[in-house]
């Protein structure tokens, strides 16, 4: 059993693309710090991290000029466009940005081929892959679209789609039409997460895993928002301990009661000797 003491929470959150965020951005900048990448912000509070050789960049943009809270982007020439990028909203769980972020950080060590891959000879073959994960954990392939397949939820509150054919690469980088775009929780407290053509699949693939994984989040519940406390299933990260006793239990247990055993007679050692036992008179006896 992990010691709830570690544990950064009160309650666990059922299922965890209703836990929202933590409102703290250093894990998902950690798996990327700790390989030494460049660490920079501005007067605003904005946060720049970029690889040692220029062609990673990511954006922790909590005074941006939307609610694109992280922003990543990768490329083949750091003066040119991006070949790919990903994006997160201020409201996606904090540990959806870190998986991401810890997968990125391996592809990186591994060499360009893994964060810059070739092509696939077939996109949509290759793309599901980073759709099977939904798949096994009960997301349903939901009525046909023209040129976009989707997969949702049970209780319709998450989803993604994955849009086939030729995209607008520049609205893929600066607004939500993506090939990827991924989302969760209700209207008032949703979330988003955004991946361009190009993007890794496997980086995709271990987004996808983290978001249908059935293992509860942990969160403050004081620091969550109704709309989702209201949706969620929560369980107290330390179980409660038996209810204290009533005024009415202490009175009723008292009620219920035995009695006290009452005094009985026992003999007692004494110096006097018993009383000789009666003798019957013999019948006389003739002669």
């Amino acid at each position: 059993m992990p010691d709830t003491e570690e544990i950064d929470g009160d309650v666990y959150v059922t299922p965890r693309y209703l836990a929202g965020t933590t409102w703290t951005g250093d894990p998902a900048l950690a798996p990327l710090l700790a390989l030494g990448w460049d660490l920079q912000h501005d007067e605003d509070g904005n946060v720049y991290v970029t690889a040692p050789d220029r062609k990673v960049r990511l954006g922790y943009l909590p005074e941006g000029p939307d609610d694109g809270l992280w922003r990543i982007t990768a490329y083949e020439d750091p003066f040119a466009q991006p070949k790919w990028g990903a994006s997160f909203n201020n409201m996606c769980p904090t540990e959806f940005v870190t998986a991401f972020t810890a997968a990125l950080a391996d592809a990186y060590t591994t060499g360009p081929a893994a964060y810059l891959p070739e092509p696939a000879d077939d996109p949509e073959l290759d793309a599901f892959r980073a759709v099977a994960p939904l798949i096994r954990r009960g997301w349903a392939i939901q009525h046909p679209r023209w040129g976009v397949l989707e997969v949702r939820t049970p209780d319709g509150l998450a989803s993604l789609e994955y849009t086939t054919g030729r995209l607008d690469a520049g609205k893929e980088l600066t607004t939500l039409q993506a090939r990827w775009y991924l989302q969760g929780g209700p209207a008032a407290a949703g979330w988003y997460a955004t991946a361009s053509t190009h993007t890794p699949v496997h980086l995709v693939t271990t987004l996808t895993t983290c978001v249908s994984d059935p293992e509860p989040l942990p969160r403050w519940k004081d620091s969550m928002l109704h709309y989702l406390t209201d949706r969620a299933q929560l369980t107290p990260v330390t179980p409660p301990g038996p209810p204290m006793p009533t005024p009415l239990d202490v009175h009723r247990a008292a009620t219920r009661r035995r009695p006290a055993p009452t005094a009985r007679s026992v003999p007692r050692w004494s110096t006097s000797s018993p009383p000789a036992a009666a003798v019957a008179p013999r019948a006389p006896v003739r002669r």
